[in-house]
């Protein structure tokens, strides 16, 4: 909660924060990776740089927090707290690197806003920033502690046990542990980092789903080959040169939406490779002989392009009160819709809770349909690939 010194000097100055954001941002990042060239080259998104999408994130991100304290005092913004906090931990971030952070940003404040930051501004901007970093430290305390795992300390080498092609831009891969130990569990959902050394020496990390079920001795990811360099380099090292045998570089598992517990109806909507999480869901409802209705919709490009398209399908007949919803936007099947994904004719329960994560158009478009139908904005759940730009609209 700010304090009552703080909240004034907040809504006052937040039009002229949130509006100067993009360019504090850009100075903050220049004046981090220039002190501390390690993490622009073994933690932080070169492809995500390059593009301005971590600044719009973290931008985002406190623009959010700050409107989330003025108008819910008494209240956290805890769903998007927790979704920041899995990506941190999932990257093994350590709380003695949010010092650093702020010492940066509230150095490319004073350069962007000048005289306007005041002693008063300032100290207020301030409780901000720690308001969020101690929410952030101490949900990432918590997470490391839930897996058994000192700060920072997620990484394990593990082997690739098996490769296998999907589509022509997609490969998935099976993966034990290097020692042989049991790889551990994860709740259907959750995703790994993992850590390739590319050619300039560079230790580059990108986040991807757990598509199958726990509770196997081996984790299977998914990877969609990305064009573009950097923004493609993980995924298009990983295609290249990752076989059978090689060793790579992988975190605990981490990430929040997740399969809920109960009974209750679900709908998992998902795009392209936004379909990995959705598959470890389907994969433990179907192993668990689930008797809950399931709506699964996906859309993708074509028939060719959808990955784990048989797998889908086998995965929700085997469900007693699943269904499948296709759509693609080249010319399909008999049973699937040509264009984009119609959710509105669809029957749903009123109490229904739904699950998205694919391209953020897919997403918007879904959400909104749903709101449209009166499903509660609190049971609409998404997850994004990549830094999370939905921040001030969903979360």
């Amino acid at each position: 909660m700010l304090s009552e010194q703080a909240t004034p000097v907040v809504r006052a100055t937040l039009p002229a924060v949130g509006g100067a954001l993009d360019e504090i941002t850009e100075r903050f990042y220049a004046g981090l990776f220039t002190a501390h060239p390690e993490l622009l080259r073994d933690l932080f998104n070169r492809g995500n740089q390059a593009t301005g999408d971590q600044r719009k994130a973290l931008a985002g991100s406190i623009a959010a927090f700050a409107g989330a304290l003025l108008a819910q005092p008494e209240a956290r913004p805890d769903a998007m707290l927790s979704r920041i906090a899995h990506k941190h931990a999932s990257l093994g971030v350590t709380s003695d690197q949010y010092k650093a952070v702020h010492e940066h940003l509230f150095a490319a404040i004073a350069a962007v806003l000048g005289d306007a930051v005041t002693p008063e501004v300032a100290r207020a901007w301030d409780e901000v920033y720690w308001l969020m970093a101690n929410a952030l430290i101490a949900i990432e305390a918590r997470l490391y502690q839930e897996r058994g795992l000192a700060e920072g300390q997620v990484w394990r080498p593990m082997v690739i046990a098996e490769r296998r092609t999907e589509t022509p831009d997609t490969v998935s891969f099976v993966l034990r542990h290097a020692d042989g130990r049991p790889t551990g569990g994860f709740r259907p959902g959750q995703y790994v980092s993992v850590q390739v050394t590319l050619p300039d020496g560079a230790r580059q990390i990108r986040q991807y789903s757990l598509s199958a079920a726990p509770g196997r001795p081996e984790w299977r990811i998914t990877v969609k080959r990305v064009d573009g360099d950097p923004a493609g380099e993980v995924s298009s090292w990983l295609h290249a040169h990752a076989a059978v045998g090689d060793r790579l570089t992988v975190s605990a598992p981490f990430g929040d939406l997740v399969l809920p517990e109960g009974e209750g109806p679900l709908l998992l909507a998902s795009a392209g490779i936004g379909s990995t999480p959705m598959l470890a869901m389907l994969d433990h409802l179907a192993a668990t002989g689930s008797q809950r209705p399931v709506t699964v919709i996906h859309a993708d490009r074509s028939p060719a392009d959808h990955a784990h398209r048989e797998e889908l399908r086998r995965l929700v007949d085997a469900l007693p009160q699943g269904s499948l919803h296709l759509w693609y936007e080249e010319e399909g099947t008999a049973d699937a819709g040509h264009g984009r994904a119609d959710v509105s004719a669809l029957d749903l329960p009123d109490d229904v809770t739904a699950y998205l994560c694919g391209p953020l158009p897919f997403m918007r478009a879904v959400r909104g349909d749903l709101l449209a139908r009166g499903i509660a904005p609190a049971d609409v759940h998404y997850e994004v690939f990549g830094p999370d730009l939905w921040l001030g609209a969903a979360a």
